[in-house]
């Protein structure tokens, strides 16, 4: 019979209560996923599923088999596009629970930082959308776990497991790379970790890596390395600005909640003078954190940075979060900061992921035309396209053409006969899927595009015949969200599609 102290109750109930919120909080997002409408990229990344390949012009390809696996076990439907990356939240919160637990020697830290890691928008919003985000933060909890693993044991083994989490990670998102930063100044900042770089360890494991990313770099080669023209690309610094500054930190501070933000950012700075755990462990987590702030802090001096680009520091941020509420001793000054962060990071994280929630499937409050959710998500597109696909039918269009890539994935996910579809420009986002055959622009075509449509000039040039059919718009509880134009096409006098 094993007896447990009066410490060690209360602990295993804390670990409890984080285990039971966390299932449901997975259960909850499994909903949320087969209940809203695709995403336009959550749309082509569907389209992609069905061909794999080593890479696409957007990203490499582990989101796409994500979402082959899904919709094998649901089928083409919301919840089979979502549910892996939504149950993949539940390894990923086990990887950052012990790594939190190893690196601190704590096991509440680590229970605190895998429920702060489920309380982020990063995950109540991001691992329930099948993006390349969410497989970003997945391989990075397990690459963190990884290098956890190998400061906790020495043993150079780790380093092959460090190699496949590396190789993964640059298999779901080029953001990965910034991490062979952090790993190289960890190693060099703590003189314990040094003894690493004068053995065939590191340097093997780098091998693993590519060797896991290189059917991209494969089909990179294969394809004029389009993928890396297209993403660094935002690399060019064209003019300095400093309007996009405040609105990267203001969208962090939203993607962590504003309690696990200031969390985050006191354990970040309690760490580095000194508080916290061992000197190993702090430097590791803010090396893992850095590089990627500062570069995307420097990306905001020339562009606007997206909310869900710095995603992946999240996982060792809501540990630096859990160093603070748990560990670190703070003065008179900060204690009260830290006591309120602590205390309303449950309810505001809970609250904001239930109003994101309520509004993205009902649209509680009737924003319309500036609803974010409605826009992103699709919301009215299944009554949309019954009534595209109505117009089509009447006029015996053979194929639907679009110049956005978003409706080009709406059409193909939502219409209900499924006729071919295709996107007349950017045609090097699907150069490994099937294409149309020619024969199917001989008779009548559709084209469909969002208001105002810009495309009609160009179409004129390629087609003998255009037409305005209708303007169609896209609702949602009776309020316009969006409205599209659909026109009627025939007679083409050129190539229609565009050269990859």
């Amino acid at each position: 019979m094993v007896s447990l102290s009066v410490t060690e109750v209360p602990q295993r109930r804390y670990q409890t209560v984080v285990i039971a919120t966390i299932v449901t909080l997975v259960g909850v997002r499994l909903f949320f996923a087969g209940m809203v409408p695709l995403s336009f990229d959550e749309s082509l990344y569907w389209l992609w599923s069905k061909h794999i390949v080593g890479g696409y012009l957007d990203h490499p390809p582990v989101n796409p088999v994500l979402i082959r696996f899904g919709t094998m076990l649901f089928g083409d439907t919301q919840l089979g596009v979502r549910a892996i990356g939504v149950l993949l939240a539940l390894p990923a919160s086990w990887a950052i629970w012990r790594s939190g637990t190893i690196l601190f020697n704590d096991d509440r830290v680590g229970a605190t930082a895998a429920l702060y890691f489920n309380l982020t928008i990063v995950m109540t919003a991001g691992s329930a959308l099948a993006t390349p985000d969410n497989a970003l933060v997945v391989s990075t909890a397990f690459l963190l776990f990884t290098l956890v693993k190998l400061l906790q044991t020495g043993r150079g083994e780790w380093w092959l497991a460090i190699g496949v989490a590396f190789g993964v990670g640059m298999l779901s998102k080029y953001t990965t790379v910034f991490f062979s930063i952090s790993i190289l100044a960890w190693l060099l900042l703590v003189p314990e970790q040094r003894k690493w770089l004068f053995t065939p360890w590191p340097w093997i494991s780098g091998a693993i890596a590519i060797a896991v990313f290189s059917p991209t770099l494969i089909w990179n080669a294969e394809h004029g390395w389009a993928s890396y023209h297209y993403q660094f690309n935002r690399l060019v610094v064209r003019h300095w600005t400093l309007r996009y500054l405040g609105e990267f930190f203001a969208t962090q501070i939203g993607m962590a909640t504003p309690p696990i933000f200031v969390l985050g950012s006191l354990g970040l700075a309690g760490m580095m003078k000194g508080e916290g755990g061992p000197r190993s462990s702090r430097i590791f987590i803010n090396a893992m954190v850095w590089p990627i702030v500062l570069y995307f802090v420097w990306h905001s001096f020339h562009d606007r940075v997206e909310g869900n680009w710095p995603e992946p520091i999240y996982v060792p941020f809501v540990i630096a979060a859990a160093v603070a509420a748990e560990r670190v001793k703070w003065d008179a000054t900060w204690a009260p900061l830290v006591s309120w962060s602590q205390r309303l990071a449950v309810p505001i994280g809970l609250g904001l992921a239930a109003c994101l929630y309520l509004q993205a499937m009902f649209g509680v409050v009737p924003l319309g035309r500036i609803d974010p959710t409605a826009r992103a998500l699709g919301a009215g597109w299944n009554e949309l396209a019954a009534k595209i696909d109505e117009i089509r039918i009447r006029i015996g269009a053979s194929i639907v053409l679009t110049t956005e890539y978003g409706v080009a994935g709406w059409l193909e996910f939502y219409l209900p006969s499924h006729p071919p579809v295709a996107q007349i420009n950017e045609r090097m986002r699907y150069v490994d899927l099937p294409q149309p055959d020619p024969a199917l622009f001989n008779g009548t075509s559709m084209y469909v595009c969002q208001t105002p449509c810009a495309a009609v000039t160009m179409l004129r040039d390629r087609f003998g015949k255009v037409d305005l059919l209708a303007t169609l718009p896209r609702t949602r509880r009776g309020v316009t969200i969006r409205d599209y134009e659909v026109y009627g096409l025939s007679g083409p006098t050129k190539p229609v599609l565009d050269p990859p």
